[in-house]
């Protein structure tokens, strides 16, 4: 893992180095910036306080097919638990036509557990790793049936993010392989207010046993095989401030397996 992540860093160096010399490699470079209420993830949420976001990625090949970049999110203040979100990602994606295939590699420092994580950045091993990996696809259909569909596998994770089953002494002993899938579709497009629906759902592939006190997978309540965990309608619009277009989201989100609710508003900012 630790020369995966070396190759990583070897691989954005070299492309800035070269966008320092190509016009073009610099227009392949981006930067984004957000602003949102609340942090939610799959139906999770991540954090209730007010969070920053930003995002720089790089277009690999002339077609912009191949992105290889980093996103980071961090709250502005302590969650009510006196724990504070920071999280850094390193990712690479592949995208043509509607379909999209990336690979995450997700490292959120908030609630660390150190007897069973480390904060170490670094750390890649299965037993101490804070880091979970994370291969996400997504399907949109064409302009007369804008449906889209998503399907994310947690592919390696640690026992922090409850990714794991432990043995019998406790230890790490098999990924659970939780997966979250989803459907969406817009009801209202085209207008000044444009409005999606969207339903997700969780399981894993090798789900952990309730008998012994597991949750069998990463999104749901910990009791059931399969769950309903993100219901919700997403309304959006473009904020007109001077010269400027901003564009504003609103949610009203709703997870049934944990019996919560939420409304976020969110923007990016560039």
């Amino acid at each position: 893992m630790k020369k995966y992540l070396a190759t990583f860093g070897i691989s954005l160096l070299s492309i800035f180095a070269s966008a320092q010399q190509d016009s073009t490699a610099i227009e392949n470079l981006h930067l984004t910036a957000g602003l949102e209420t609340a942090h939610l993830w799959r139906g999770l949420i991540i954090s209730d306080k007010p969070t920053v976001t930003a995002q720089l990625y790089y277009d690999l090949d002339k077609g912009k097919h191949f992105q290889i970049g980093v996103w980071g999110g961090m709250a502005i203040s302590n969650d009510s638990d006196d724990t504070h979100y920071k999280e850094i990602n390193y990712y690479i994606q592949y995208q043509t036509g509607g379909f999209s295939i990336a690979l995450w590699d997700l490292f959120n420092s908030r609630n660390i557990n150190e007897i069973v994580s480390s904060k170490d950045i670094f750390n890649y091993g299965h037993t101490k790793t804070a880091h979970i990996l994370d291969l996400r696809s997504s399907y949109q259909f064409k302009e007369n049936f804008p449906l889209r569909l998503e399907a994310d596998v947690l592919l390696y994770g640690g026992a922090n993010a409850g990714e794991v089953k432990l043995n019998d002494n406790d230890e790490c002993d098999a990924n659970k392989y939780s997966t979250y899938v989803e459907v969406s579709y817009p009801l209202i497009r085209g207008k000044k207010t444009n409005l999606k629906a969207l339903l997700g759902g969780g399981f894993a592939f090798n789900p952990g046993d309730n008998n012994k006190g597991e949750s069998t997978f990463l999104y749901g309540n910990g009791k059931n095989n399969f769950d309903v965990v993100n219901v919700g309608f997403v309304a959006s619009r473009n904020l007109k401030v001077f010269d400027a277009t901003i564009p504003i989201n609103a949610g009203v989100l709703w997870n049934p397996s944990l019996k919560y609710a939420r409304v976020q508003l969110s923007t990016t900012l560039f």
